[in-house]
């Protein structure tokens, strides 16, 4: 499959469905040799027969971002397949347990944080070096709309995406003179599993008309849009960006 990654190789994690199934798909349709990592290895193994099936390629790896050792054994896998990094979109996390700041469970803050924040710092650890070798690359990390302004009732999950925005910034700084860049994208609401979890919690038309009022374009968005702008700061035209948070959200945070 010809495209403006060819040759090139790309992770991305919690590709079983959703934003990450959109952008591994999104990835291989570019071109690129394509690492598909998620804990369910059923659902990556689906995105890759989807992969493989429109002519792509790719390879599924059972991934726990939150280990170190499975995020190294990830980015190994890429480096035996497909002979080194030049991509990775981490976007892997979970939006946790609803409520209030003063009642939310401490263990469930601990899991929020570690597997939405220390992930993406483990997998940016292992992922950066491999990029400096092959003369650079490009990550993209999924934050969200909850990274840029403040979130009520999701307090682990707003400060994780916070975090994730300030760690986004620093490796920017870090690595710009080693043709390593860093940038996060911010989604709206998108229609992925853990949107469906919060509709399930409501009435249907209660949840749509919630997110025709978040959202200006009064919409929810897709997950192939998300993917798409993925791969543009991956591309050569996101060429002089690095550092940004890019909200991709209907119009959200400009309210």
């Amino acid at each position: 499959m010809a495209g403006q990654f060819e040759g090139k190789t790309a992770i991305v994690t919690g590709a079983a469905g959703g934003i990450g199934r959109a952008s591994a798909i999104a990835f291989a349709r570019e071109g690129a040799g394509v690492v598909v990592a998620d804990l369910n290895i059923e659902g990556c193994e689906e995105t890759v027969g989807m992969i493989t099936a429109a002519g792509g390629t790719a390879v599924a790896i059972k991934t726990d971002v939150s280990k170190s050792s499975d995020v190294q054994a990830m980015v190994k896998k890429a480096v035996d397949e497909f002979g080194g990094l030049h991509f990775a979109h981490n976007n892997a996390g979970i939006e946790g347990a609803v409520g209030m700041t003063a009642d939310y469970d401490e263990n469930e803050w601990d899991r929020v944080l570690t597997i939405n924040l220390k992930s993406t710092f483990l997998c940016m650890k292992y992922e950066i070096p491999e990029m400096i070798k092959a003369d650079g690359g490009a990550i993209v990390n999924t934050a969200s709309i909850a990274g840029m302004v403040g979130y009520m009732t999701m307090p682990a999950y707003s400060a994780s995406k916070h975090g994730m925005l300030g760690l986004t910034k620093t490796a920017a700084l870090e690595y710009a003179t080693k043709g390593v860049r860093v940038n996060a994208i911010c989604p709206g609401g998108v229609q992925t599993p853990m949107v469906d979890r919060m509709r399930a919690t409501q009435k249907k038309e209660e949840f749509e008309a919630l997110i025709r009022a978040m959202h200006p374009m009064g919409r929810i968005g897709q997950p192939e849009e998300i993917a798409d702008v993925a791969v543009f700061l991956c591309s050569d035209k996101a060429s002089f960006i690095t550092g940004q948070a890019l909200a991709a959200d209907g119009g959200f945070v400009a309210q």
